[in-house]
């Protein structure tokens, strides 16, 4: 059986010849790979501890050091193999933030298998769709999550899939269902099939990972990526922050996402650093994992990055090794660049991709402390980047469409090669779908998705900037923009889900745009209050489905 993933026959689909050789030459790819990068490491430093994983639940610390690591990978590889998984498999894995998810990575590039993470919000029609489309044999699940119990659905989901064995972690499963402590745990299946396999593992320029996108108009695509794509972005990534092997990175996106996949677990292996996690949202506890083993680094999303500095103030914990706090999936906001300096004297940085490449640009360590509130910083080494003007892809322009290249470039969409394609110039540009503009350093501000952008007088409205700002209005829980009919020239709609009991105007919420120095001619000409706002399982709002609400198309 075959992963189902084909190269696309336009040439476009891989790097012509001279330019792979150019991405090895650069060392961007390379005839290593994560497997090997763990192995090494298991030599090198085998009591270090590399992964802590919080069960917030059950008030608990895993922690794996780098022995440990290496030898649940091989455990893990044998219990797949007694499951009759083959070279070129889906193993379909769907956990929250849990130490099992580690080294499941890694066994699976042992015994050659295409890793396919899903997250655990992931239920009834999606999770048929990824699980249909992948063609996934094994499925790794939880027993239940939030009062859902996954395992349940995909049993009953069977008899439409391909998977053979459902693999339950935390609790038992239903009847024919694999315990995972029991199976993948508790027998040494390492001693039995050490030798097995040989020969399995995963090139550098296979296939690998299956992630899948956002999904924001339908069922999300499957980005396939090898470990050659991942290993530059990866690169850049550390390279940009001069990390080195006394990282020990506290990570709060999910390991299921590109973030904390690539640039949490297989950054962190690759450098021989430690990388620290929990299974849910609690700030205090994150600033208890980042003070016990001495953080360096904090990843997250803004808002996440607000709570963790407030928990900080009302509880303080001392964490003197903090060196960066980096953000990236909404524009960074001038308050949280003073809020995290404030609270725990570092400098932050922004960091923009997308599944299809992972990190793209980053503001950089030679900036200035405050440019991450206005840029989302320069491509890394192994990418390029371009604005084009939005109606002519041949003409450069300070704001337009954006489009990038480079050795990061995923391989293609799983069984969907012609939608990738698509995106694609002959040249190899890629379409990311976003509006840009130029940040005068040789970076880039995002401002938002081209699909939903909004023109004034000529210019686009920045929405993304508009809806972080407006996310930090004290009577506003959440807020986005939207256009009622998706045309460039809609009425601006602020869509709005009050905080508690508040409702906020519209004249209030104007002024709130004005007095952090938005242009007046961006300000929304309309609100909306809601209770909630439609999201895909990144947290990403359906736009589309909001149009519709709104009486667009």
């Amino acid at each position: 059986m075959t992963t189902g993933y084909a190269p696309a026959a336009a040439p476009a689909a891989v790097p012509a010849p001279d330019r792979a050789a150019e991405y090895r030459s650069c060392g961007w790819w390379r005839d290593e790979t994560f497997l090997d990068d763990l192995r090494r490491q298991a030599r090198i430093r085998p009591r270090k501890l590399a992964v802590a994983g919080r069960r917030l639940d059950e008030a608990r610390t895993d922690t794996l050091d780098y022995a440990e690591l290496s030898l649940l990978t091989d455990r893990f590889a044998g219990a797949l193999l007694e499951l009759g998984v083959r070279r070129g498999d889906v193993v379909a894995v769907q956990l929250p933030n849990r130490w099992e998810m580690v080294p499941l990575m890694y066994a699976c590039m042992a015994v050659g298998a295409v890793i396919c993470p899903i997250a655990p919000e992931c239920q009834e029609a999606e999770l048929s769709h990824r699980l249909q489309l992948t063609g996934a044999r094994v499925c790794v699940t939880l027993a239940e999550w939030q009062d859902h119990p996954l395992a349940a659905s995909i049993t009953a989901l069977r008899p439409q899939l391909a998977v053979e064995h459902v693999v339950v972690v935390g609790g038992r499963g239903p009847e024919g269902t694999v315990d995972f402590h029991d199976h993948f745990v508790a027998v040494p299946w390492e001693e039995e099939h050490l030798d097995d396999l040989e020969g399995r593992e995963l090139g550098p320029d296979e296939p690998f990972v299956i992630l899948f996108t956002s999904g924001t108009t339908g069922f999300s695509k499957g980005v396939v990526h090898s470990q050659n794509t991942v290993h530059s972005g990866v690169r850049g990534y550390v390279d940009t922050f001069l990390l080195r092997d006394d990282l020990v990175a506290v990570v709060t996106t999910p390991l299921v996402h590109y973030s904390g996949f690539g640039q949490g677990i297989l950054a962190g292996v690759m450098l021989g650093g430690t990388v620290a996690f929990q299974d849910g949202r609690n700030h205090t506890s994150l600033l208890d994992l980042a003070e016990r083993y001495g953080a360096t680094l904090l990843y997250g999303p803004p808002a996440t990055l607000f709570g963790v500095a407030a928990a900080q103030r009302a509880d303080r914990h001392e964490v003197p090794s903090l060196r960066h706090t980096v953000t990236g999936a909404a524009p960074v906001l001038q308050e949280l660049v003073d809020e995290l300096r404030d609270t725990f004297d570092t400098t932050t940085y922004s960091v923009w991709g997308m599944s299809e490449f992972g990190p793209i640009t980053i503001s950089r360590l030679d900036y200035d402390q405050d440019w991450s509130a206005h840029s989302h910083g320069r491509p890394i080494d192994a990418m390029q980047i371009r604005i084009d003007l939005c109606d002519n892809p041949d003409k450069r322009a300070e704001v337009g469409r954006l489009r990038v290249r480079g050795a990061s470039r995923a391989l293609g969409y799983f069984r969907n090669q012609d939608a990738f394609d698509a995106e694609l110039t002959a040249d190899g540009w890629f379409d990311t779908g976003d509006v840009a503009r130029a940040d005068g350093r040789g970076g880039i501000r995002v401002l938002g998705r081209a699909k939903d952008a909004i023109l004034r007088d000529g210019a686009v409205v920045p929405m993304a900037e508009l809806e972080a700002i407006l996310a930090a209005h004290p009577k506003i829980a959440e807020a986005t923009l939207v256009g009622p009919h998706g045309r460039t020239d809609d009425p601006v709609v602020a869509v709005v889900v009050p905080r508690g009991g508040a409702r906020p105007t519209l004249r209030e919420i104007r002024e709130h745009l004005r007095e952090r120095g938005q242009d007046p001619r961006f300000l929304p000409d309309r609100l909306d209050l809601v209770d909630t706002l439609p999201k895909t399982l990144t947290g990403k709002v359906r736009k589309a489905e909001l149009r519709r609400r709104l009486g667009g198309d």
